[in-house]
């Protein structure tokens, strides 16, 4: 039996995901106030409805991916699981890495193209913009066995960081203002706490994903980083963010994990069979950002409704996002 299914047999992933983020929306919670193609697209503000929209047959689906490592790292994971994909569908699959959170998030709410490899904020914002998306299948965490993730802080040890409070007067790095454990978990934290990074923080950067958030920490451009600790494990897996010279000095209540977004102009078959072959994909191809994990589970909207709200809770007290 595959691993997806053997877990799913276990312990039901829905009713766990949804125990978890129930009390991770409680902790985190903030007080509110009262490229590619050549397709003709829509505009993202007037995204087409259901009435008008033709579900169509394609000869290759594509799919965009936010950035999480290095390009030329990201586009070496993707080899393998692309060609599984083909096998298993029968089209051939192009994987489009984007140079930014907000890039693929814009090729899918214009129907750039078909499918898209989503944080859960990115997927909230992507859903806002165009209903005509819907999440399918999101990878279980390796390390715990569960479809969700943490954030971290990690700072280094020698800028004399070792709570939250200490982050005043220095400098700091969120991955994208589009990120969920990079940025919206975090800062959400923070305006719980009183802490204001525009105010109290010496400097506030906006690295771009989270392999480059660490390089700055790493070199010493920034005194801490908002992150997610399976890319932490995965950089100190390659013997970098070594654990002697920097610490996690808080960590987040479980998030769901990023899902795997379609289209709904995609066929039902071509959507069912994607699933099929993403629940029963081996280990090794389950996450295209290149964190190790245990398979894919399925999920759907109603799992990222606890990220929905944070969002919004967080915009009623600091404005809309820029």
């Amino acid at each position: 039996m595959p691993a997806t299914l053997s877990f799913l047999t276990r312990f039901s992933c829905r009713t766990w995901v949804r125990y978890s983020l129930a009390l991770f929306l409680m902790l985190l919670s903030v007080s509110c106030g009262s490229q590619s193609g050549d397709r003709p697209t829509p505009s993202a503000s007037n995204p087409p409805t259901t009435s008008n929209r033709e579900v169509k047959e394609f000869n290759v689906i594509d799919v965009a991916v936010i950035p999480a490592l290095s390009p030329k790292e990201q586009e070496k994971q993707l080899e393998s699981l692309a060609e599984y994909l083909e096998k298993s569908l029968g089209y051939p699959i192009y994987f489009q890495v984007t140079p930014s959170y907000e890039q693929a998030v814009e090729l899918l709410v214009q129907e750039k193209v078909e499918v898209a490899y989503l944080g859960p904020l990115t997927y909230v914002l992507a859903q806002q913009q165009n209903p005509q998306v819907e999440p399918i299948v999101a990878p279980i965490e390796k390390s715990t066995g569960r479809p969700s993730y943490t954030s971290v802080i990690i700072a280094r040890k020698a800028a004399g960081i070792d709570s939250l409070s200490d982050l005043k007067g220095k400098r700091f790095a969120f991955v994208s203002r589009s990120s969920t454990s990079g940025y919206l978990v975090p800062m959400a934290h923070f305006q719980k706490i009183g802490l204001r990074p525009d105010q109290d923080f010496a400097t506030v950067k906006y690295s771009g994903n989270h392999d480059k958030a660490q390089a700055d920490l790493e070199a010493g451009v920034v005194d801490a980083i908002a992150d997610s600790r399976p890319s932490l494990l995965k950089r100190q897996k390659s013997g970098k963010l070594d654990p002697s010279q920097y610490q996690i000095i808080w960590e987040s209540a479980p998030i769901p994990m990023s899902p795997i977004v379609v289209s709904k102009k995609l066929s039902p078959e071509i959507v069912s069979s994607l699933k099929k072959a993403l629940i029963n994909a081996p280990e090794g191809l389950a996450d295209v950002t290149g964190a190790e994990s245990a398979g894919y589970t399925l999920v759907e909207d109603a799992d990222y409704e606890p990220i929905r709200q944070l969002q919004k809770a967080l915009e009623a007290n600091s404005g809309p996002r820029q």
